[in-house]
């Protein structure tokens, strides 16, 4: 996958709003819990990163990509 690089411009960019960083590390990941099974169709690019993490931290990518779904909707319940 190609990189693009970024067109820089010394322009004001406007109202920031900083938003917290809510979301995990992929190491916390790692939790058992009651499933049900479903289909979902993911980037190459995301199924790699998963892959990767979960072979570094010793588990499976769909525990991970688990994980990290029920915490983001825990964030808006």
């Amino acid at each position: 996958m190609k990189k693009r690089k970024g067109k820089y411009t010394n322009e004001p960019i406007g109202k920031i709003k900083i938003v917290d960083d809510f979301l995990p590390k992929p190491k916390d990941l790692v939790l058992k819990e009651e499933t049900a099974k479903i289909t979902i169709s993911l980037t190459k690019s995301s199924l790699d990163f998963f892959k990767n993490e979960a072979a570094k931290h010793h588990t499976h990518y769909q525990t991970m990509i688990r994980a990290l779904i029920d915490r983001y909707t825990s964030h808006y319940i």
